[in-house]
């Protein structure tokens, strides 16, 4: 049995991915930048800058909060939320599940 060759580019050269030289600028954390000490939950006017129409929290890698103050950020939500201070789900969401 002949041993098999899996390189596709045996004895040809390889080319080089030249990309497009676009370096995302690296976001901050706008809670360090503030020396925030605490994501206060009753404020939420500020908290809503961080979730979507829909509701939803938004990720770090979309917003460029640190992890320390993404947790905190999340919690402050939740209790927000359980509050009634901010929504669960988008208003508009409500008014097309009646419909159906």
């Amino acid at each position: 049995m002949a041993e098999r060759q899996f390189n596709r580019f045996n004895g040809r050269t390889r080319r080089r991915w030249s990309g497009s030289g676009y370096a995302p600028k690296r976001k901050v954390c706008s809670f360090c930048v503030a020396k925030a000490k605490t994501i206060d939950y009753k404020n939420p006017s500020k908290l809503q800058q961080f979730i979507t129409d829909r509701g939803k929290i938004t990720p770090r890698r979309k917003t460029g909060v640190c992890a320390r103050h993404q947790r905190t950020l999340a919690i402050a939500i939740k209790r927000a939320r359980h509050l009634a201070l901010l929504p669960y789900v988008a208003a508009h969401l409500y008014q097309v599940a009646g419909q159906a």
